[in-house]
């Protein structure tokens, strides 16, 4: 018998809707929000991690920021625009949730079965990560579920009532007594011996969308435990966390072999001096004169570049007449000894009448990170320190001074070039 065909008058099924919140006002890290890991923002990241979701239906972005804005929509998101009520340093994830709800059932028409709260502030998060909280609730009953990762640390707290305190010291005041909590300080048991303890991770969670509207909070009726691996668990709430992730990007992530800028998505190459165009070596002579080594097929591809109609520049920390000269040398202007190569960047960018998103920057250190998240096309040389790479969003084959800027040439002009 042949099937009735679908009422086109029925309603859709319920939305298992991803809410990323994500306001433009961190402290910590300013534009936080915004900071590129492996050479992709963190919103962006996390809109990446839910649109590749099995059972994520929509995924919505709230902030009050008009660049996080602009690129969640770039990465595939629908924006909904947060109050200022809900965007100061006391709203609460929760409360930009249902604000989000409401605002995405009255623009789509559809009611939200399920919803998730993502968290961008956790780089490493996948995919299957919030695959498993979503399927926890749309497919294993729960009401509420959320990401956590085996934990086996002592946790201790300071106990401010202590009976007998310490006796005081000479160089200070008594310290505060400690207990244990997951454990008794006078019984140690092996790990084998103790049960499993799971540390909430922060990134993604999952609730009935009817039973959070009652609640107003996220853990509710039977919450399920979703297991994430431990070694992707990192929050970034400070300057040190995001140092931490843009190291382990190249190992969490590696860089992303399709991620390579063609002619259509550049208009200028700014290009580090030291270990981007030499192997970061330095000869002395007797006199005390620097010589450094140049690879000619860097040059090849600078000219190629210069004849395409690109706008061109070298920015180095050094003030060297080393630097001056490869610049004559190539026909290309010079920024030396700067000490803030993000301000230089920047107002080299507004002089020409360049968007900082059409440039792509290629170094090798953390002197250039300021740059390399200002730029639309940031690049790590092979050789590029750890912290380089992860934020880089392309990475050369070549090493510094052995053909990485020929490469760059070849991405954006083919392979043949446009040699005379």
């Amino acid at each position: 018998m042949q099937a009735a065909p679908a009422d086109p008058a029925a309603p859709a099924d319920p939305a298992v809707l991803a809410v990323i919140p994500a306001r433009g006002g961190s402290k910590g890290v300013p534009a936080k929000n915004l900071a590129a890991i492996g050479g992709v923002p963190l919103v962006a990241r996390a809109v990446r991690a839910c649109r590749a979701s099995r059972l994520v239906t929509d995924v919505v972005v709230s902030t009050d920021d008009p660049g996080i804005a602009a690129t969640a929509r770039g990465a595939g998101a629908v924006v909904v625009q947060r109050p200022a009520a809900l965007a100061g340093d006391t709203a609460t994830s929760e409360a930009a949730v249902l604000h989000a709800m409401d605002a995405y059932e009255a623009l789509h028409g559809t009611g939200v079965g399920t919803v998730l709260l993502v968290q961008c502030t956790s780089p490493f998060l996948t995919s299957g990560d919030v695959d498993g909280v979503a399927a926890a609730v749309v497919e294993g009953g729960a009401d509420s579920a959320l990401t956590v990762a085996p934990f086996h640390g002592f946790v201790w707290r300071e106990d401010g009532g202590a009976a007998a305190p310490a006796p005081a010291s000479p160089s200070g005041p008594p310290p505060s007594g400690g207990r244990g909590v997951n454990h008794d300080k006078a019984h140690r048991p092996r790990r084998q011996d103790r049960p499993q303890d799971l540390l909430e991770t922060g990134a993604a969670y999952a609730m009935r969308a009817d039973g959070f509207r009652a609640a107003r909070h996220r853990f509710f009726g039977r919450t399920e435990l979703v297991r994430s691996e431990a070694a992707r668990v990192l929050e970034v709430d400070d300057p040190h966390d995001l140092a931490r992730a843009r190291a382990l990007a190249p190992l969490l992530d590696g860089p992303d072999p399709a991620a390579r800028p063609t002619r259509a998505d550049v208009d200028a190459v700014v290009m580090d001096f030291d270990g981007t165009q030499t192997d970061d070596r330095v000869l002395i002579d007797a006199d005390g004169r620097e010589l450094v080594a140049v690879h000619r097929g860097d040059g090849l591809g600078i000219a190629a570049l210069r004849r395409a109609g690109l706008a061109l520049l070298i920015l180095s920390t050094e003030a060297n007449a080393v630097v001056a000269a490869r610049g004559r040398k190539l026909r290309v202007p010079v920024l030396h000894g700067v000490d803030r190569k993000d301000r230089a960047l920047k107002q080299w960018c507004e002089e020409q009448g360049i968007a900082p998103d059409r440039v792509l920057y290629v170094g090798n250190d953390v002197n250039d990170l300021s740059c390399l998240g200002l730029v639309g096309w940031p690049v790590a040389v092979a050789d590029a320190h750890d912290t380089v790479r992860g934020a880089a969003r392309s990475v050369t084959a070549a090493r510094g001074g052995s053909g990485a800027l020929r490469e760059i040439a070849t991405w954006l002009l083919g392979p043949g070039l446009d040699m005379p």
